[in-house]
């Protein structure tokens, strides 16, 4: 089973492999630079073949990077467009840089652009990127608030149809949960998975981001609470993980849980080998 979770590169990238490890964790995510500011990486070469070697030894993989949060593909802003696309650029040549398969972006908000503009601005967008040929993009599903995209499967589906790149997409269950797939019982599971094989294929889910949530179904809100204690539950979480798709294709499971109430990633992984069944 790969689960692991969103660590620190505090102190250099290759600080993460130690710190996943204090986690539990076998896979992960980073960022590799503060998420809240227009930043290139900054990794330099020793740090690189450490974090490679650190991680071939003592990881099953894969790694993720997380993108900026002030990355937006589908705005109709030229300013913001230039530097949405340069900061992807500079993540899919870090991704390459430190041999992480993976890089993990939401589609942005189309801010009156309309829904189909939108989507056509992020194709676009997506297809300005070199993108190095050990590096696959990642299109997050989104909680839906405002005019962020991402939040219908179907949103998924026409960016991977339309795009020019060869990507897959990453699904957060808390994400999903707001934007109103109800993964809190085992039909909800059940339909929301058979829906995202109809749309994009299974085989096209290559990372999950494994959250349980705050606040209820459909209310587009995201903010994520410790496995199996939040609106998705204990009965859903168990569910997914043993869904028979996410076993088979053994689906890298990252958590984005909250450090709160004396527990953190270490807790959350654990909870999740216990919810997997023998």
């Amino acid at each position: 089973m790969r689960v692991g979770a969103h660590v620190s590169i505090a102190g250099g990238v290759d600080n993460a492999v130690g710190n996943e490890l204090d986690v539990g964790g076998n896979c992960g995510q980073i960022f590799t630079h503060s998420p809240q500011v227009w930043q290139d990486p900054n990794i330099d070469d020793d740090e690189a073949e450490a974090f490679r070697d650190d991680t071939s030894e003592s990881l099953d993989g894969p790694w993720v990077i997380h993108s900026s949060y002030l990355v937006n593909l589908c705005t109709p802003k030229d300013d913001l467009r230039e530097k949405s696309v340069d900061s992807m650029q500079k993540e899919v040549e870090a991704a390459e840089k430190l041999d992480i398969p993976y890089v993990n972006v939401h589609l942005g908000a189309h801010t009156g652009a309309g829904v189909e503009q939108g989507l056509d601005n992020a194709v676009s967008a997506l297809d300005e990127l070199e993108i190095p040929d050990s590096v696959t993009v990642l299109v997050e599903s989104d909680a839906g608030s405002g005019t962020k995209l991402g939040g219908d499967i179907d949103h998924l589906a026409y960016v991977l149809e339309e795009s020019e790149q060869d990507l897959e997409i990453c699904l957060d269950t808390a994400h999903a949960f707001a934007a109103g797939y109800d993964l809190s019982t085992p039909q909800g599971v059940a339909d929301t998975l058979a829906e995202l094989d109809d749309a994009v294929g299974f085989e096209n889910l290559a990372c999950v981001h494994l959250n349980d949530s705050k606040h209820e179904c459909g209310t587009n809100k995201d903010e994520h609470a410790h496995i199996g204690e939040g609106h998705i539950g204990e009965d859903g979480m168990h569910a997914f993980v043993n869904h028979e798709d996410v076993v088979e294709y053994d689906v890298p499971l990252v958590l984005e849980t909250p450090h709160e109430d004396g527990r953190g990633f270490e807790w959350n992984i654990q909870k999740v080998r216990e919810l997997r069944d023998a």
